[in-house]
């Protein structure tokens, strides 16, 4: 079972969205199923996990009525405001939907240590951390202490960190994130993506190899059992084709990886993560 891990489904006209703008024209149109099937097909992906572009419920929403006519959509990582005081009454509704399998917190544009200690959103924390709910963190590097702070209070929180943590890996940044990766990945129930990567880098004269660090400590810090792949699908069209994404987590992999182990990487961990269950996948022939 092959799982891209990370990819979105915008359609402008729903008017929710705050980028993309004019300002992006290659993001700027519709991107549904249909777009991708192809580069899935390709390379042996049947199932993708389609994560929230605007922090609407609405959105979140529109994305899990995609999964009624679209079996490759295996689940949808939503939104919701954890300080609202009908959190948990908004999320039920949404659990009621069989796709529903995730919530992420899009803290890269605000004041993530602020946030991170309010007390609705510790007290929502906390009760997603004792379900055991699975949650997606999107933060740039800088914002790791945040996060380090979080898990000591929500220390169980079922998590997984966004594009390795958005390093500047067009500046070939390396310390303090390095040892920001290693300290988030001894909290064992914290995952990594290895996803968004090359929208870090140069994007108009990356090479492969400006990758390879960043891959090799993330897999040494979490282990091969803790890493997820996502093209990050179609962000990633800035400064790559899809092709190009799994190529460049392909040649920069430890050598001599079992096909177990790759597996894992590309889909095992993801299918564990987001606790998909395997029988969805039988019942849909895939």
């Amino acid at each position: 079972m092959r799982i891209d891990a990370h990819q979105h489904y915008w359609q402008l006209s729903r008017g929710d969205y705050g980028w993309p703008t004019l300002e992006v024209p290659l993001l700027y149109r519709d991107f549904m199923p249909d777009d991708l099937t192809e580069s899935l097909l390709r390379h042996g992906i049947t199932k993708t996990i389609v994560v929230q572009a605007a922090a609407t419920v609405e959105e979140t929403e529109f994305l899990l009525s995609l999964c009624e006519t679209h079996d490759s959509i295996a689940g949808v990582v939503g939104w919701l405001d954890l300080e609202q005081d009908n959190f948990a009454e908004t999320f039920e509704l949404l659990r009621k939907y069989p796709h529903f399998i995730g919530l992420r917190l899009m803290l890269q544009s605000i004041d993530a240590d602020e946030y991170l200690q309010r007390p609705h959103v510790i007290h929502h924390l906390k009760w997603l951390e004792t379900m055991g709910f699975p949650v997606d963190l999107l933060i740039h590097a800088a914002q790791f202490p945040a996060v380090l702070k979080l898990l000591k209070l929500v220390p169980n929180l079922h998590a997984v960190i966004d594009h390795i943590g958005k390093p500047q890996i067009s500046q070939q940044e390396s310390s303090p994130w390095q040892e920001w990766v290693t300290e988030v990945a001894q909290y064992s129930q914290m995952y990594c993506k290895l996803s968004g990567m090359v929208t870090e880098a140069n994007m108009a004269t990356w090479v492969e190899s400006d990758f390879n660090f960043y891959i090799k400590h993330v897999i040494q810090a979490f282990g091969l059992n803790r890493v997820i792949f996502g093209s990050d699908w179609p962000v990633c069209l800035l400064a790559a084709s899809y092709d190009q994404t799994v190529s460049i987590l392909l040649n920069n992999l430890p050598e001599a990886l079992t096909e177990r182990e790759l597996d894992d990487v590309f889909g095992n961990n993801a299918i564990r993560f987001y606790q998909l269950e395997t029988s969805h996948f039988i019942e849909t022939g895939v």
